[in-house]
């Protein structure tokens, strides 16, 4: 038995200014206030003696190596994007960035943004431009049907409600926004 996993699959480079400037404030905030003041805590609690046995001095320890490596990938990364910042000429499609309003085949709406892999948030309606709904909508237009097949092992979830036969759900895109 090896406990090897294979590596992720890269996510996108794309992201929207507003989710660049957000992740450059995350690292400037992380680099240039949080770890100074871990690293002063960490060095009070060295002066107090036996490390060995100082919770503070172990648990600082942690943090800054939990910090460093945020403080790693986000620069990585920060690299790494290209930030998207104009619309497309032929603004009926869907393309990264828009705002599309979704009806299910129950007559329910839903309405998401197309974000980068690094922004995407429920509360807002952010998804993913790597998700599965986000793929199936880049390129199509208002009154496009979209089928979007549900996956049978997409973590934790609850059943709230089961139909035999469905495989997938089908959308037709109500409105697009940039």
């Amino acid at each position: 038995m090896s406990r090897y996993r294979p590596p992720r699959a890269k996510s996108s480079p794309y992201i929207t200014r507003q989710g660049y400037d957000r992740l450059q404030a995350e690292l400037a905030y992380l680099w240039k206030e949080k770890r100074p003041e871990v690293t002063r805590k960490v060095a009070e609690a060295a002066a107090q003696g036996d490390r060995s046995e100082n919770a503070e001095y172990i648990y600082g320890k942690r943090q800054l190596r939990e910090i460093d490596s945020r403080v790693q990938f986000l620069s990585r990364r920060l690299d790494e994007l290209q930030i998207v910042e104009q619309h497309p000429p032929d603004r009926s499609k869907i393309y990264f960035g828009a705002r599309v309003t979704l009806r299910d085949d129950q007559g329910e709406t839903a309405t998401y943004r197309i974000v980068g892999a690094d922004e995407f948030d429920t509360q807002p309606g952010y998804i993913s431009i790597d998700a599965p709904l986000a793929r199936a909508l880049i390129g199509k237009s208002r009154d496009d049907e979209v089928e979007v097949p549900r996956q049978a092992d997409s973590g934790p979830a609850r059943v709230l409600d089961l139909r035999q036969g469905e495989s997938s759900t089908v959308y037709t895109v109500c409105e697009i926004h940039y």
